[in-house]
């Protein structure tokens, strides 16, 4: 589906036009995404990118000769997470889950499709737990893992000696705990000091107590593990305060930067995408922009490359078993709009990827004040050099997943 972001396989491959073609028992494609609290603004990117997804191959004849259905439920938490999962897997009978931006969701789905062996395709949450110590076999990422995110930062960091001492600032739930972890163990390996770290609640508004103990403790770097509105506030407060030692961080997400405003993310950051990064990735999120009025962010994109995947995988199968759909995601080869080649790792199902480093541009740079925020220095790893370079070691591949 060249340039509709599955470049490997064919329209055709989906099945045939036609309204007869659309008739059977649809395909259930379940969507499990934050509408409500600190990570809602990405939720309605995500859900909307799904809907594309899904309306691109309708509109291309379905697959295997039948409509696919999105059924959309709210994550909320990890107990509303698990039984939303339920009830999309025993009432709803959906052929495979996909979504999630919080990783301690998306952990406690990961359980529940391994029981239920329902594919489920991580699209938003970034904890290497999912994809190593807690790795499942019907559980598949979209989204970088945390190692991914750091090494990309890091590789830029180490080249351009920003290692010196850092101070961290770390959403307090399983993606920030996770997210510390690594981005400490890049720090000491690099023979770097932490001058302080703080974690802090999920959807704090008043960040001014963490900013007078960063001022004090003059850090060469300020390094973000923040998560949704978190960034958005940590990112104005930090201009109000008047700070200026430099930014960088171990995430990055482009809605929470666009709400804090151009200008006020002033810092090298990395990204699993951006809509400038090339031709085919600017020209379908102006089809997205004319959709839905929005230009699509990072997790716009996760979501319709998950949909894609799993319904190419569905197609490939010629089946909508779990165990058939799994087997064919481990051998799809996609094209996520990046102009490489990619594909899912066998033994921790992660997206072999690049990933971006961009630099917060300032109101005198920025073409356009809403969305001009970024500017992309460098796709890492390489053209010529292996995906793999970012991810997991396979030194430290603690996965245990039976076979299929």
């Amino acid at each position: 589906m060249k340039g509709a972001g599955v470049a490997a396989l064919t329209l055709g491959f989906f099945g045939p036009r036609g309204k007869e073609s659309l008739a059977a028992e649809p395909i259930k494609l379940g969507q499990i995404t934050p509408s409500t609290g600190f990570l809602a603004q990405m939720g309605w990117y995500a859900n909307h990118g799904a809907l594309l997804a899904v309306d691109e191959v309708n509109n291309a004849g379905g697959v295997l000769g039948r409509k696919v259905e999105l059924i959309l439920e709210d994550e909320v938490n990890p107990g509303v997470a698990v039984q939303k999962a339920r009830k999309l897997i025993e009432k709803d009978k959906v052929h495979a889950i996909q979504g999630t931006v919080s990783s301690a969701c998306a952990l406690a789905i990961g359980d529940v499709v391994q029981r239920a062996k329902v594919v489920f395709v991580n699209t938003g949450s970034n904890s290497d737990e999912i994809r190593n110590n807690r790795c499942h076999r019907y559980v598949f990422s979209t989204e970088g893992c945390n190692t991914q995110y750091v090494t990309t930062i890091g590789n830029w960091l180490i080249k351009n000696k920003k290692f010196n001492r850092w101070y961290f600032v770390t959403s307090d739930y399983a993606f920030g705990h996770d997210l510390l972890r690594v981005s400490r163990g890049l720090l000491q390996k690099n023979k770097g000091v932490e001058v302080g770290s703080e974690l802090v609640p999920t959807g704090s508004t008043d960040f001014s107590s963490y900013l007078i103990k960063i001022k004090n403790g003059k850090p060469d770097t300020v390094f973000q593990n923040l998560a949704g509105t978190d960034q958005t506030n940590f990112y104005k407060q930090y201009r109000e305060f008047g700070l200026t030692f430099p930014l960088a961080g171990g995430v990055c997400d482009t809605a929470p930067a666009w709400q804090a405003g151009v200008g006020n993310v002033l810092g090298m950051f990395p990204l699993v995408w951006y809509h400038t990064i090339n031709k085919q990735s600017a020209d379908w999120a102006e089809k997205f922009k004319k959709l839905y009025g929005k230009l699509p962010e990072n997790q716009a994109w996760c979501d319709y490359v998950g949909a894609k995947a799993i319904l190419a995988a569905i197609a490939k199968a010629g089946s909508t078993a779990g165990a058939k759909i799994g087997q064919a995601m481990e051998t799809i080869k996609i094209d996520c709009l990046k102009g490489r080649e990619l594909y899912f790792r066998t033994w921790d199902h992660q997206l072999m990827q690049p990933m971006y480093v961009v630099r917060g541009k300032t109101r005198e740079e920025s073409s356009d004040k809403e969305t001009d925020i970024f500017e992309v220095v460098e796709e890492v790893p390489g053209k010529n050099e292996s995906l793999t370079g970012i991810a997991i070691p396979d030194s430290e591949n603690q996965c245990k997943v039976e076979s299929w």
